[in-house]
């Protein structure tokens, strides 16, 4: 089994905080959490009349989880400004059809921050908007805000390939 196809010396998998997120071609800063990508298929059963009592099954419809992205707060308004496209207290509710939908970039980078694997999410719009999360006297830690992604799938980007992997070593 080849684990890694162009770096064979390596042995451990990706790291999972080594990682990035891109929408409107750039990239969005301070991004400390990204939930997983998963979609499920749901199955379908089927038999025929006057068959046996075994069904078959076929794949249904497919569903996509949202995704949750999850930063520390600061004054970048990136998470606000696109949840207020789909829902503004100043537009009386109203939503913005030409550009509330988005695509977005999810991409893994090994420890020399190298693209190594990217996912490409379709269609995506924020669902939920958490501008403050929790504050407590007695804790420590920063403020966060999160959005969550409703979409269309995803599917890996197939022009992302492992790179090789640099040395650093001194000669």
């Amino acid at each position: 089994m080849v684990r890694f196809a162009v770096n064979t010396h390596r042995r451990a998998p990706y790291k999972r905080f080594n990682f990035s997120v891109q929408w409107d071609g750039r990239p969005v800063p301070g991004i400390t959490r990204v939930s997983g990508l998963r979609r499920t298929t749901e199955p379908v059963a089927d038999r025929s009349g006057g068959g046996s009592n075994a069904a078959e099954t076929s794949p249904g419809l497919t569903s996509h989880d949202p995704i949750v992205l999850e930063r520390g707060r600061t004054q970048d308004r990136s998470f606000e400004k696109w949840a207020n496209k789909v829902h503004s207290v100043g537009a009386h509710g109203k939503v913005s059809l030409k550009d509330y939908k988005k695509n977005v970039i999810i991409a893994l980078e090994n420890e020399a921050g190298q693209q190594v694997i990217a996912f490409d999410v379709y269609g995506c719009w924020p669902s939920e908007y958490t501008a403050l999360g929790d504050l407590d006297a007695a804790a420590s830690g920063t403020v966060t805000e999160s959005i969550t992604l409703q979409h269309d799938g995803w599917e890996r980007d197939d022009e992302v390939t492992e790179p090789e992997e640099p040395s650093f070593e001194k000669e």
